[in-house]
C-alpha cells in the first residue's frame, strides 16, 4: 500500500516521505513519545550545550537569515544533543581549553521538520539529509562548530565559511596555509579522540559515532528546556 502524507511544519507545506510503503515509513518521534523514551532510557535525554559546557559560545545560524536557505528556521538560538553527546563535547572542550581555545558551535539537534526544508531546498544528500532517513542532527547525535580563541574571542581561520558548499569545505581537502591546515586538523583529531568523526564533505560537522537506537525528533527548541 502506498502512502502520501500532506504535512505542514514550520509554516511550509510539503510532501512527506512520498510513495513510501508504510512498512518503512520513518519513525519521528514528537515530543510526548521522546518523554517516555527518555523514561526508558535516560541516555536519550536532550541536554542544553549552553548549561552543560562551560566556556563554549553558541552561534546558531539557522536561528538568522545568515545561512544557505537565508531564512529564519529556528524560533530560538539554541543547541540540544543527546547526554552522551553532550558529555563527550565537554572533555573535548576541556582539551581545547588547554590549547587556548574553546568551542562555538553553529548548529546541533535539528528537528525533522527542519531537514525536510533542507531537502527541499537542496536536494544534495551530500550536503543535506534525505527526509526518508532523517540525519544524525535530527537524532541529537551531530555537531556544527568551530574553535575560537580564547583570548581574542575570534574565530579560529578554517578552510572556508560554515555551510560552503564548495570542495575546499570537505574535510580533506588540499590547504596550502599552514596555520589553517593546523586548526582543522586540531580540531579533527582532539574530536576523535572522544568518539566523534568528521564529516568528508563538511569540516564543520561531526557525528557522534555511539548512537545505536536513538531516535529521529521532531521537537521544536521552544518546547525543550
Amino acid at each position: 500500500m502506498k502512502l502520501i502524507t500532506i504535512a505542514i511544519y514550520l509554516g511550509f507545506p510539503f510532501l512527506s516521505l512520498v510513495s513510501q510503503s508504510t512498512e518503512n515509513k520513518l519513525n519521528v518521534l514528537d515530543r510526548k513519545a521522546y518523554e517516555r523514551s527518555v523514561q526508558n532510557n535516560p541516555n536519550k535525554e536532550l541536554i542544553n550545550l549552553e548549561k552543560k559546557i562551560p566556556g563554549i559560545t553558541l552561534d546558531i545560524k539557522y536561528a538568522t537569515p545568515d545561512n544557505f536557505t537565508k531564512q529564519i528556521i529556528y524560533k530560538e538560538p539554541k543547541a540540544f544533543a543527546r547526554k552522551p553527546v553532550a558529555e563527550a563535547l565537554r572533555k573535548a572542550n576541556l582539551d581545547f581549553l588547554q590549547l587556548g581555545y574553546s568551542i562555538k558551535i553553529f548548529d546541533a539537534y535539528r528537528p525533522y521538520a527542519a531537514t525536510v526544508k533542507f531537502f527541499e531546498i537542496v536536494g544534495d544528500t551530500r550536503y543535506v539529509a534525505s527526509p526518508k532517513t532523517g540525519s544524525r542532527h535530527n537524532k541529537g547525535c551531530a555537531i556544527d562548530l568551530t574553535l575560537v580563541d580564547t583570548k581574542t574571542k575570534k574565530e579560529l581561520p578554517m578552510p572556508t565559511e560554515y555551510d560552503s558548499f564548495r570542495k575546499e569545505a570537505w574535510a580533506e581537502a588540499p590547504v596550502s596555509d599552514p596555520e589553517i591546515l593546523k586548526n582543522r586538523t586540531t580540531l579533527i583529531q582532539v574530536l576523535k579522540q572522544y568518539g566523534f568523526r568528521v564529516n568528508k564533505t563538511e569540516w564543520w560537522h561531526y557525528d557522534f559515532l555511539q548512537c545505536s537506537g536513538f531516535e529521529v525528533l521532531d521537537i521544536p527548541f521552544e518546547d525543550l528546556d
